[in-house]
């Protein structure tokens, strides 16, 4: 049993190399008031449930670590309660390494960044898949998304934390993108229309 919900991260072997290197003091100190989140706030949720893209890490038997790509549209991702969040799983390449690894070992971890906030948020938890539950499938399926669910994969949230922005570069969904420039192009075009107006207006009074 961890003492303190960060304890998910910070063995002992990361606080000694804490300790050597000069950040153990800053840590215990977060620790002291409360450490990390364990329950999935307001404002999580919204993050959560905005996202485009996760980064699902899991790991199997022996240890050996495995990251999975998932994506959809925005709310793809579901909070689900204060402590778990659930997706569909579309059918891929069917490797299920992501499954295999979760039959053995669910420890799983979920990693979201928003490149255009500059914004990361890391997730440690348990995962588990859920085969065979049209009732989970329909909750969680997107409507009028074009991709076929394999399964749902449930994800129990331990602990989560939030990370500066440093050396996020910033980017724009393309969708983001073409949405700002329409809106450009239609000001624009009100504009020109406005300018041939008042052109009109001054040649009428020559």
């Amino acid at each position: 049993m961890n003492e303190f919900t960060s304890d998910v991260a910070f063995t002992p072997t990361v606080k000694a190399i804490q300790s050597r290197k000069g950040s153990r003091d800053s840590y215990a100190r977060v620790e002291q008031r409360g450490g990390w989140r364990a329950t999935i706030t307001s404002d999580l949720a919204a993050f959560i449930e905005a996202q485009t893209s996760v980064f699902l890490a899991t790991a199997n038997a022996e240890g050996q670590p495995y990251i999975q790509h998932r994506g959809g549209p925005a709310g793809f991702l579901k909070v689900l309660d204060e402590h778990m969040i659930g997706f569909a799983d579309f059918s891929g390449n069917r490797q299920f390494i992501t499954q295999g690894n979760l039959e053995d070992n669910g420890q799983a971890f979920l990693f979201l960044i928003d490149y255009m906030l500059r914004q990361r948020i890391k997730i440690w938890g348990r995962a588990r898949v859920v085969e065979n539950d049209p009732e989970l499938m329909a909750k969680l399926m997107p409507p009028d998304y074009r991709a076929r669910p394999e399964q749902a994969i449930l994800f129990t949230v331990t602990a989560w934390d939030a990370n500066c922005p440093q050396h996020i570069p910033q980017r724009f969904e393309a969708a983001d993108v073409a949405a700002a420039l329409a809106e450009r192009d239609q000001r624009i075009a009100g504009l020109e229309q406005e300018i041939a107006r008042l052109r009109d207006n001054a040649a009428a009074k020559v």
